[in-house]
This record gives structure tokens, sequence and C-alpha cells, in this order.
């Protein structure tokens, strides 16, 4: 179930970007300016989510879920009902609270209901939610908005939304809460050496995919015009690897541990998005690139979700929300920095960016798990 809504909640984050020319044609705004969406939606995020779950620590974690889906429905309201760029802004920011207090409320409800040594894989399922929204909810966005309106979408995510809410109060049991905790206490987790070292790269590594994955509708165009369904079938296989990469990474960290999970990920995504930068005139080859870069972005996010949580078990909710946060600044610096540079050169600098982007984060995990630190360290350690 919590899937399913995981599913519904990437959706409404990610379908903007398969959609963003459209957007921008109905906003009357250029392409870089309607990429700020992105970056209001994860300012909202990272800024919002901190400070409800400090307000909402004492609630069991199934009413946080569904105060969650109600802002999450409010902003999809506010997204149908109110006309202008402004407008659409402002229901962004409401989406990009919901759904990050979604993210670390259904978290770290997953890893308290799955076994011993199995909280990884159980993890993945929601990142696979995530991930399913881009092998599904962007391509079909993208049909639908060739074919209806673009705010078609929208209805459609949240009629199910409201169903996810019902299905919520019927299925999950009632867990506890944690203790709150002040905002004081989260910052005092920033102290700790290899918690902000950990942010860092989370931080880093999310600036160098929003860049990308932002801008990858007129990056692809770019590479070659092609039709609707060509671009739909482009995003759909990105997706495919987005779900491969996902449950990736809880089966390697189950098995081959975090510090190795990490490092090949945070490689893989610099070497390929260093290669597409010198390779963009081989277009399917740089598709696959792309693909590849995808797997392993995705790879790195669920195993980077038990990472934060294993450098302070007594304080999850509190790492996972400090986590979300960075993950959200991660895509609006991302957003707002590939805006620039499209705005001010070619399409096809993103690329550089975002290898650029990770290679620093992968130079903070090296000074942070040092590599006598690469041996075997399963999840349940």
């Amino acid at each position: 179930m919590l899937t399913m809504i995981s599913f519904l909640i990437g959706t409404s984050q990610f379908v903007i970007v398969g959609i963003l020319d459209k957007v921008a044609a109905y906003a009357g705004v250029s392409v870089a300016t309607a990429g700020q969406l992105i970056t209001a939606f994860a300012l909202a995020s990272a800024i919002g989510t901190p400070l409800v779950m400090v307000v909402t620590a004492k609630l069991d974690r199934r009413r946080q879920l569904l105060l969650a889906l109600t802002i999450f429905l409010l902003g999809i309201v506010t997204t149908l009902a109110l006309p202008g760029f402004g407008f659409l802004m402002a229901s962004r920011v409401i989406l990009g609270v919901g759904t990050g207090v979604f993210i670390v409320t259904a978290y770290a409800i997953t890893a308290k209901l799955a076994s011993p040594g199995r909280q990884g894989e159980a993890m993945s399922n929601i990142s696979m939610g995530f991930s399913a929204s881009l092998v599904f909810g962007v391509p079909i966005g993208r049909v639908i908005a060739a074919t209806y309106e673009w705010q078609m979408i929208f209805w459609g995510i949240g009629f199910l939304g409201l169903l996810g809410s019902l299905a919520i109060v019927r299925l999950l049991p009632t867990m506890s809460g944690e203790t709150p905790a002040p905002l004081s206490k989260q910052f005092a987790l920033l102290k700790r050496p290899s918690i902000a070292a950990a942010l860092g790269i989370t931080f880093f590594v999310f600036i160098g995919y929003s860049v990308v994955n932002t801008y990858i509708t007129p990056f692809l165009v770019a590479l070659r015009p092609m039709s609707e369904q060509e671009m739909s079938s482009i995003l759909f296989a990105l997706g495919i690897a987005s779900l491969i990469g996902s449950k990736l990474g809880g089966l390697l960290a189950d098995r081959l541990g975090i510090p190795r999970t990490l490092f090949g990920s945070m490689a893989v995504q610099t070497l390929s998005l260093a290669l597409v930068s010198v390779t963009s005139g081989s277009v399917s080859f740089t598709i696959l690139l792309i693909m590849l870069w995808a797997t392993s972005a995705w790879t790195f996010g669920l195993t980077q979700s038990f990472n934060i949580v294993s450098l302070a078990p007594e304080a999850s909710g509190i790492m996972l929300s400090l986590n979300s946060s960075f993950v959200q600044l991660g895509f609006a610096v991302g957003a707002g920095i590939g805006g620039i540079a499209v705005g001010g050169s070619s399409i096809m600098i993103v690329s550089c960016l975002g290898a650029a982007a990770i290679a620093i984060a992968l130079c903070i995990a090296v000074a942070s798990f040092g590599f006598r630190r690469l041996r075997y360290q399963p999840c349940s350690d």
C-alpha cells in the first residue's frame, strides 16, 4: 500500500519534468523559468519537512501519513483551482511539504516493520514506488498532456490520493511516534562529522541528479528532434532503469554493505555523465549512458537513506527528515544552477555540471569513510 501511494507522490513531483515545456507554454514563461517550479517544490520540502516533523513527532505514524496526504491533496486542489504561474508556484510549495513529510514517515514505518537484516530490502519498496513514477507516471503523464490538458494528470493523482488516505485508515496499524525533538537537537546532530559528511554527500549527489533530470526533456530534444511517442518511450526506459536501481540499492546494501554500494553508485554516476558530455554525437550511446546514470542514481538514494539511519538509529525520524531536507536542497540548487546554465549556454552543459557535483560527493565520501572502511558491512550490523 505504501509503495502504491509512493508512486502517486513521486508522480506529482517528477511528472513536471516530463511536461516542463507544456507547463511553460501554459504559463507563458521560458523553460528555464518553468524549471524553477522544481526549485520551489524542493525548497518547500527541505524547509517545511523538519518543521512539520517536529510539531507532529508525538503523533502516531498513521496520523502523520494522513496529515501528509491532507497537505498533499491541498496542493493538488490548488494546482487545479487557481490559474497563473504564481499560483502554480504556490501549489508546488504545498505539494513539496506534503511529499517530504510522507517520505520521511513512510521510510520510518517500513524500517520498523521490517525483520532484522531485511530493512534495506523493505525500504527499497518505498523507493521502488517513487522510481515507478518515473517508469509509468512521467511517460504516461507526457501522453496525457499531449492528448488532453496537462491538468488532467493532477485530477487523476488527486482522486487516487484520496483513495490512498482511506487505505491507510483501514490497513495500517497504529505505531507510536518518537519523543519530540526540537530543531536545536536536529542542528546538534549536524555537528557530528560523520553526519555532516553524509548529508554533504546527499546534497551534492542530488545537485548532480537534479541538474540533469530537471532538463531531461529539452536535453533529449537537443540530441535529436523526436516525436511524442519517441519521447515517451525514452522516458519510460529511463523509468525502468530507475526502478531497477531502487531495488538494486536495497539488495546490494544488504549483501555487499553500505560503503561499497555508495562508492560504486557514485563512481558509475560520475563516469556515465562525464562520458555523456563527450559522446553526445552518438544518440543511442548517449541514451544508454543516461539509463546507466539513472540506475546508479536510484541505487544510491535508497542506500544513503539506510546509511543515514545507521549513523544515529536512536533518532531515525530526525535523521531521515534531515536527509530528505538535503535531498530537496540538492534538487533546488541543481534546478537553479541548471536554469542559469541553460539560459546562458547550451543545454548539453547539464551533464558536465552533474558529473562535477557527484565527483565532489565522491571526494567527501572518500574523506568520510576512508578506504579502510570499504569492507563488508551488511545493513543488519
